[in-house]
């Protein structure tokens, strides 16, 4: 993996924020918006719904239903695919952007203090450590490693579980915000582009 990009094509709201893989599709936040959209890997338009609230910024999928932070509020809300509010809790920090799930537990990236959390589904925090990106809003899971994007250095790091750093490249643009896993590569979305890269 190194940051090649493969194709690229547009975000379908102006703002992209946050991105996520279903397994089939992607799921896109827009901040400008306030939405949140379903898209498939050609970035065709399968439905679409108002985001739970203001700032729509990392997405995650669990295999059954969507994980949303909102940096205004400082929540994070767990909802249906269809936008329907299961729960909320609060947000680990002030200025947590970045969201993905392991297959049993949610990693969350705080850019005002430089921190990577584990945490429950029920909002406990497991753990924490530094993250080697400065201001991290975008983080991924891979099935074994994580994937942090540091948007004031123009980077992409792949680090372990305790945030030893295996290597980085550059993000596809200048205000990459948020990364997700395929199962094969990595898709990030832009907000200075506005486009969706798959690398």
């Amino acid at each position: 993996m190194s940051g090649e990009i493969i194709r690229s094509f547009e975000a379908p709201g102006g703002d992209p924020r946050g991105i996520a893989w279903d397994g089939k599709n992607l799921w896109v936040t827009d901040n400008e918006a306030v939405r949140i959209y379903q898209v498939n890997k050609d970035g065709v338009v399968i439905r679409s719904f108002a985001a739970p609230a203001a700032d729509p910024r990392g997405i995650a999928w669990d295999g059954k239903n969507l994980w949303v932070v909102h940096g205004t509020v400082n929540l994070i809300y767990q909802i249906t695919k269809n936008g329907v509010v299961i729960g909320s809790f609060a947000s680990p920090a002030a200025g947590t952007r970045g969201i993905t799930w392991d297959g049993k537990h949610l990693w969350l990236c705080a850019s005002t203090v430089g921190l990577i959390y584990q945490m429950t589904k029920n909002g406990v925090v497991i753990r924490s450590f530094a993250s080697p990106a400065l201001n991290p809003p975008g983080i991924a899971w891979d099935g074994k490693n994580l994937w942090v994007v540091d948007d004031s250095e123009d980077l992409i790091y792949q680090i372990t579980k305790n945030g030893v750093v295996i290597r980085s490249f550059d993000t596809p643009s200048l205000l990459t915000s948020s990364i997700t896993w395929d199962g094969k590569h990595l898709w990030a979305c832009d907000g200075f582009t506005v486009e969706i890269y798959q690398m």
